[in-house]
């Protein structure tokens, strides 16, 4: 699957560069522009990368601010603020994209909190950014691309209506899976089911509260406004009337693309989304290549440097945040595992 998955992400970077021609005679790739002239024109995009790893640095603090919305318990800043930094840290420097396992593992240990309970705090708040997410990419049909939108009308009424179902699984799930599993347990039956609940309860615990989601979701607007507004400055500074409006769009079509299942191949999809969106949006083939070129370097580069000074305040070794996001992996798919594995008579 590694190897599926690295052939993948070259072709699908490639295609920012290239043009592949599958079934015409000749070559199967043409350049889509002279590849000398690109590399010595990227200093010309400082203007707007400048602006942009700013934005995408703030992202940390502005996570940090969310989480303690859907935690069960008081946690000083500085304690979400690292522990947020390090997870961007092992999300961006390390394979396995563990960066949300491991804050929430270490959330767990340096809180003394369940860690289920942790993880279930961090996909509240992955789901209420996504819901602020799709608010922003609706807003962006009233902006000077409303035209151009009418392409993408269908895509978001799916992740619209996608997203409505995921909140109200969510909801329902906060509510009655601590009433099942008791339910279970007086009748002494399916006792793993009973613990996956349990934990599911657990974790979801702020979702109990309408009111708690409402002010959890506003405090989700800040991680999303962020990066939108990085990506709409970078796509002003391409000259592209108008673009600033945009940014909602490109993040949108980036966190659409990347949660395709099963697809192993996500730097692979990040570079063919986010081109395809810059030409699509006006770019010339050229700058929407160093649209993604440098917007995922300055991601990478914003966001890792932030949390290295984390990791190194913390003492922390890679070798330990290895161990740590595999640990916290397993005891997920352990949980998920004993609830479906058949009780012994």
């Amino acid at each position: 699957m590694g190897v599926v998955g690295l052939v993948l992400s070259a072709v699908l970077i490639s295609t920012a560069f290239f043009h592949w021609h599958l079934r015409a005679p000749g070559p199967l790739l043409t350049p889509r522009f002279p590849l000398r002239e690109f590399f010595s024109d990227l200093p010309g995009h400082l203007p707007w990368l400048i602006p942009f790893l700013l934005l995408s640095a703030s992202i940390i603090p502005l996570r940090a601010i969310q989480w303690q919305r859907t935690l069960q318990k008081p946690v000083p800043f500085a304690e979400r603020y690292h522990l947020v930094a390090i997870g961007a840290f092992t999300h961006n420097a390390l394979p396995g994209k563990l960066g949300d396992f491991i804050r929430s593992f270490l959330m767990s240990r340096t809180q003394r909190l369940p860690f289920l309970q942790c993880l279930g705090s961090v996909a509240v708040c992955k789901l209420l950014e996504f819901t602020a997410l799709m608010g922003l990419v609706a807003l962006s049909f009233l902006g000077p691309f409303a035209e151009t939108m009418v392409h993408f009308e269908k895509a978001l009424k799916v992740a619209v209506s996608l997203c409505i179902g995921l909140v109200a699984l969510v909801v329902l799930l906060a509510h009655y899976a601590q009433p099942l599993a008791q339910g279970l347990h007086r009748r002494h039956r399916l006792p793993r089911v009973q613990n996956l609940l349990q934990h599911v309860a657990d974790g979801l615990g702020t979702a109990r509260s309408f009111r708690g989601m409402a002010v959890a979701l506003v405090f989700s607007v800040g991680p999303v406004l962020a990066p939108a507004l990085a990506y709409g400055l970078a796509l002003q500074g391409l000259k592209i009337p108008g673009g600033v409006f945009a940014g909602a769009v490109v993040l949108g079509a980036i966190a659409l693309g990347q949660s395709l299942p099963g697809v192993p191949a996500g730097m692979g999809i990040y570079y063919f989304v986010t081109s395809w969106a810059a030409r699509s949006l006006g770019a010339s083939e050229a700058d929407a290549a160093a649209f993604s070129t440098l917007t995922h370097l300055g991601t990478v580069l914003s966001q890792a440097s932030v949390g290295a000074f984390s990791v190194h305040r913390r003492k922390l070794r890679l070798k330990d945040l290895r161990r740590g996001g595999s640990l916290a992996r397993e005891a997920t798919q352990h949980v998920a595992h004993e609830a479906v594995e058949p009780v012994a008579p």
